[in-house]
Order: structure tokens, then C-alpha cells, then sequence
């Protein structure tokens, strides 16, 4: 598998279910146990979460099985602002995954990189 990108808009959330199993197929593929795959989806799914609040009206994923688990999730247009009730979140995405990179420009948050 190279890589799958997805764009959605993050004001309607039923695309947030189609993304939960994409990151489980993901994971199937690079035979991650439950306990992990669930983390995972839940990662996703709170790094959507977080560009929502922050602002942005639009998403990009991009899921990579090629080495590890991976998801790009990325912000698109609307005003992004920085908002600090993110914290909760961050901490709960930095605990379930080997590895988070969080990418800011001004204080803002503009892509969570997931890596398992």
C-alpha cells in the first residue's frame, strides 16, 4: 500500500465513522492487535476533533501502511485560531501512540502526524 488520502469536510460528522474504519483497515494491514487498532481509530478521530475546534472547516487524512501505521490528519480552510482546550486531547493522542508530531505555524495547530 502506497498511501490513501481522503479530504471531507470536518463540519459534518459522519465522515468520522468512514475515517475510523479506514484507520482500522490500515491497521489490519500492518496486523496491529485490537488494543492497538482501537487506539488508533480513537487518535484519528480526536486529531479531527482538535482541527475542528481550532477552526478549520475542512480535513485531509492520509494513511500510510508502508513501514508502520501512519496518518497525516491536516487542516484546510476556515480561520484557524489557537485554542488551548486542546490539552486534554493531546495528552490522550501522546499517550496511545509510539509517536506524535504535532505541526503549529503561529501558535496554530495545522497537522497531527500518528504513527504506531
Amino acid at each position: 500500500m502506497n498511501k490513501l488520502k481522503l479530504e471531507f469536510d470536518l463540519k459534518d460528522s459522519v465522515y468520522n465513522t468512514a475515517i475510523r474504519l479506514v484507520a482500522g483497515a490500515v491497521c489490519m494491514i500492518n496486523d496491529e492487535d485490537i488494543d492497538d487498532m482501537e487506539d488508533f481509530k480513537v487518535c484519528v478521530t480526536e486529531s479531527l476533533l482538535i482541527l475542528r475546534s481550532s477552526g478549520y472547516e475542512h480535513a485531509e487524512c492520509v494513511f500510510s501502511a508502508d513501514g508502520g501505521t501512519m496518518c497525516l490528519v491536516s487542516g484546510q480552510g476556515g480561520a484557524p485560531a489557537d485554542n488551548a482546550d486542546n490539552d486534554l486531547s493531546l495528552a490522550l493522542i501522546s499517550a496511545l501512540v509510539k509517536k506524535c508530531d504535532i505541526r503549529k505555524s503561529g501558535g496554530v495547530i495545522r497537522s497531527i502526524q500518528l504513527e504506531m
